[in-house]
């Protein structure tokens, strides 16, 4: 098939691949290579002498030379080769085919040869690099792809919320935390001004840290409020880092933040810990000192009233005494740390003996209590007084809240998640719903006369028996206060 006949020559380019393979694959495979076309020659006839001797001196000359040049790139060595074979073809030519005789076959030969070895080693050359080169693709593309999968599952599986906004606030990217977290579809949020679902007293903050951000070019960190889908406030840290674009310039902003609401939380009732831990040393501290000056006082009026038979002023000066007596007694009991003994027992008991001391008091109220009870026995561990001590102050405050006599629904029942609960409805005048998260602050109170004090215990009693009171009301309706405690095992 290379055989090219001219001038009763025969030119065979069976040369130019053995040259390729011996350079790129080695001398087994050159080898291999230079018996096929030899076999093939000899098959079809012609001078079998000086074919086998030149094939055999090629040969020789080509597997003996690669040894020194095995280690150098495969186009020097087939730049090699191709001069060794040339050199050896000029040789041989001289001997057995009288290159003088005609000059230009043989230099149109050798430039065939040379021009066939010049085209497959760029053709090789040109595939190797294809071959590298997508090898190279391909491995950037599987790096490429585990890098996208792994930041997907990043951004879909983290609670963390990724924001990407552009220069006018925009929101362009939207990780699908933001469902969990904010209630939003990603179709929902994508397009719209960032500004529209932010507290209206964050927003100026917000675009003062995003303009300094823009001016320094450097991340900035901030907290904000921002509106859930119900309707709630999501309490949200963040932090906000600039993305610049190939000239330099900001092209979009990344923000990532957090759920703190839960946190803010938790420090809002440690602050409020604080809070009551030092009033309850201080009010223990001068309910002491109050005690001791009170207890000669209230003696000394005592005995004036027995030597001076005055009764009106006596009796109104004792009945005021009482009651500072009253608030020094719960704020001792506030700010001093008592011994519980708990002991399991029936809360129907605990409750039915409240209401019996109750009952003088209801009547003269025109109150009538109702108690509702499962038939099976509802055992709690308690601390028996003060647990009692809760239900009086709850108790009392619905009777004071119905100046118009009325109804008192006690509601006593288990729940699912192994629990007591026990409930109070009253009739009453009712309580804003702004100021039921108050309930239970240290003097913060409703009535004329009180101190607060009593809600404020009832819910540290609660707390230490593990449990929770909650507070729902309409105003002019009545109010309803919910206390949880565990079931006895």
């Amino acid at each position: 098939m290379f055989s090219i006949q001219q001038l009763g020559y025969s030119l065979n380019l069976k040369f130019a691949p053995v040259i390729i393979v011996f350079a790129y694959l080695g001398p087994v495979a050159g080898l291999i290579t230079g018996s096929i076309p030899l076999l093939a020659r000899l098959y079809i006839g012609g001078n079998w002498y000086p074919d086998v001797l030149g094939w055999t001196f090629v040969m020789i000359c080509f597997t003996v030379m690669h040894l020194y040049i095995s280690r150098i790139t495969p186009i020097k060595r087939v730049l090699i080769l191709s001069g060794i074979y040339v050199s050896i073809y000029i040789i041989f030519g001289s001997i057995f085919h009288k290159i003088k005789d005609n000059p230009s076959v043989h230099f149109e030969y050798l430039l065939f040869v040379v021009l066939g070895v010049i085209i497959a080693t760029f053709l090789i050359e040109s595939y190797v690099k294809l071959y590298r080169l997508n090898n190279k693709l391909s491995y950037m593309y599987k790096k490429v792809e585990e890098s996208e999968t792994n930041y997907r599952l990043i951004a879909e599986n983290t609670l963390d919320l990724i924001l990407v906004i552009d220069k006018e606030n925009s929101i362009r990217y939207l990780s699908p935390s933001h469902q969990f977290v904010l209630g939003y579809e990603e179709s929902e949020l994508v397009g719209i001004g960032l500004s529209t679902l932010i507290h209206l007293d964050d927003v100026c903050m917000i675009k003062n840290t995003l303009n300094e951000m823009l001016e320094n070019k450097k991340s900035q960190s901030f907290e904000f409020r921002f509106q859930h889908k119900n309707g709630d406030w999501i309490e949200l840290e963040s932090r906000c880092m600039p993305v610049k674009g190939e000239d330099q310039s900001m092209k979009h902003i990344v923000i990532i933040s957090r759920d703190i609401t839960e946190r803010k939380k938790s420090e809002e009732i440690l602050l409020q810990s604080e809070k009551l831990a030092i009033v309850g040393e201080l009010a223990a501290g001068v309910a002491h000192e109050i005690r001791n000056p009170l207890t000669t006082i209230k003696g000394f009026v005592q005995l004036y009233k027995k030597e001076h038979n005055s009764d009106e002023y006596s009796d109104l000066i004792l009945g005021e005494m009482e009651r500072i007596e009253m608030i020094t007694s719960e704020l001792l009991s506030l700010g001093k740390p008592q011994a519980i003994h708990l002991k399991r027992m029936n809360i129907r008991e605990l409750i039915e003996n409240t209401l019996d001391l109750l009952s003088p008091q209801g009547i003269m109220n025109d109150i009538q209590f109702i108690l509702s009870v499962e038939e099976s026995p509802i055992f709690i561990t308690c601390e028996k007084n003060q647990l009692k001590q809760v239900f009086l102050n709850v108790i009392k405050n619905a009777i004071e809240a119905m100046n118009n006599g009325g109804k008192i629904h006690i509601n006593l029942r288990k729940s699912a998640d192994g629990k007591c609960i026990i409930t109070f409805q009253d009739q009453g005048c009712g309580i804003p719903e702004e100021l039921l998260p108050r309930l239970g602050e240290p003097f913060y109170t409703l009535k004329e006369k009180g101190t607060g004090l009593g809600l404020m215990i009832c819910h540290k009693i609660i707390k230490q028996h593990k449990g929770s009171i909650t507070y729902q009301s309409i105003v002019n309706e009545g109010t309803l206060i919910e206390i949880s405690i565990p079931l006895a095992i």
